[in-house]
């Protein structure tokens, strides 16, 4: 059988980096990608004690740099594949009106422009490769608004439409290929930290209920698992669902676009 591997992106720290574990422990060889190699080297060092068959492949790229993402793919692209994890991201909390442009407009590149770049390379080369999937990382801000989120929640409506709409498209045509999005609530990672820019910030003191990065990883591996399209955290009751696209969709509504 060949060797093939799967790619996840964010893996340094968070939801990425739990996942890596999680996949590892299903027998997957991986390609894990983060800014900085230190902490993808520990990472490595930590699946190798615990899962030694498994070979990790560190590539360290700047996805927020559009240069950067397709250096990434192609470097990527030179092992077999079958399973594409988009994790990297960050968010902002605060009014609109009063943020900073520069942060809004790498937070656009890295959780929407990298994502569809990385998805749309991906389906180029393996959509007819059975058992391939690209899973995206959305967020429950996904798909309901919350304040003092907005621009962070648009990148992810973004992301939850875009792959929705790719799956309905790879289905129609035929493809072997699947996309499917998860969308996490609250999640104990340094999220907080980065949107706050607070080093203290505590989730213990900031919310009753939270998902650790474990819980969240075992959810992932429900997707991949399934044939749904959709992995949803229900931000109030924090109950995990697998579900069909949300979004209308206009397929059969008439012939050629329907937009305007």
């Amino acid at each position: 059988m060949e060797k093939t591997y799967t790619v996840i992106t964010g893996a340094s720290s968070g939801i990425g980096r739990a996942a890596a574990l999680a996949f590892a422990g299903r027998g997957h060889h991986l390609i894990v990608c983060a800014r900085r190699e230190e902490g993808l080297a520990r990472l490595r060092e930590e699946i190798g004690a615990l899962y030694p068959e498994a070979d990790v492949v560190i590539l360290t790229a700047d996805l927020s740099q559009p240069e950067e993402v397709y250096r990434f793919y192609e470097a990527a692209s030179a092992y077999p594949l079958r399973l594409w994890i988009n994790s990297a991201g960050f968010g902002d909390y605060g009014a609109v009106s009063q943020g900073d442009p520069g942060k809004y407009e790498a937070m656009l590149q890295l959780n929407a422009s990298a994502l569809t770049v990385l998805s749309a390379l991906f389906a180029r080369d393996y959509r007819d490769c059975p058992g391939a999937q690209l899973i995206n990382i959305s967020s429950a801000g996904g798909y309901t608004i919350v304040p003092n989120a907005v621009v962070y929640c648009a990148t992810k409506f973004y992301v939850s439409a875009f792959t929705e709409g790719l799956s309905q498209e790879l289905k129609a045509s035929g493809a072997q290929l699947r996309a499917k999005v998860l969308a996490p609530s609250v999640t104990k990672t340094g999220f907080g930290q980065a949107a706050t820019g607070d080093a203290g910030y505590d989730y213990d003191q900031r919310f009753e209920k939270y998902h650790t990065v474990e819980e969240m990883a075992a959810f992932l591996l429900a997707l991949y698992d399934s044939e749904e399209t959709v992995g949803i955290v229900d931000r109030r009751t924090f109950g995990f669902a697998l579900t069909a696209p949300r979004f209308p969709c206009a397929a059969g509504a008439g012939q050629g676009p329907v937009l305007r």
